[in-house]
């Protein structure tokens, strides 16, 4: 099923899931890879199947299949890193800081899409996952690598967007 057969089993009450997502697969702020990657990593990280198969064939007309597989390494890295750096913040205990993580985390090096890109996923996951450590630590990156206010927050419309359509979906199966 097409991304925009299942938008259009959301009802009338998500008709501003819909059209938020039509603006956002046309809007310009970024590359179609760093687009269509905030898309799938988004999809992967809303935890939602049905929308992930549809979100990586829309995908596949726009971009590489190294876009998609560096998305879904973001995504898949970030599920584990935003709970490791979340349980961070959360914790009055500063001595966890200061000790080594021992999580494998090669992904981060050896996902084979544009390292910016792949930082911008990751940023996407992060907002979805709550991650206030991470969201920090790859906008930090993101603007020390040239990308702008505009573009870090395009990728996270596109988080939102697609975590509510997710969360809409769910709602709608139950």
């Amino acid at each position: 099923m097409s991304v925009e057969a299942i938008l259009e089993t959301l009802p009338d009450y998500a008709k501003d899931i819909r059209l938020n997502w039509s603006s956002l697969a046309a809007a310009t702020e970024l590359t179609d890879a760093q687009k269509w990657g905030s898309f799938v990593a988004a999809a992967y990280g809303a935890r939602s199947p049905k929308l992930l198969q549809a979100v990586e064939a829309e995908a596949a007309a726009h971009t590489t299949p190294e876009v998609i597989t560096g998305a879904k390494g973001a995504a898949a890295i970030m599920g584990m890193n935003n709970i490791y750096y979340r349980f961070h913040h959360l914790s009055t205990n500063e001595k966890y800081a200061t000790m080594p993580a021992r999580l494998r985390m090669n992904i981060m090096r050896q996902h084979g899409a544009d390292p910016v890109d792949f930082e911008l996923w990751s940023l996407v996951v992060s907002a979805i996952n709550g991650c206030g450590k991470c969201v920090s630590a790859h906008e930090k990156t993101l603007l020390e690598k040239g990308i702008s206010e505009d573009q870090i927050l395009a990728g996270v419309r596109i988080a939102a967007v697609v975590n509510a359509a997710a969360a809409a979906l769910d709602a709608l199966e139950v």
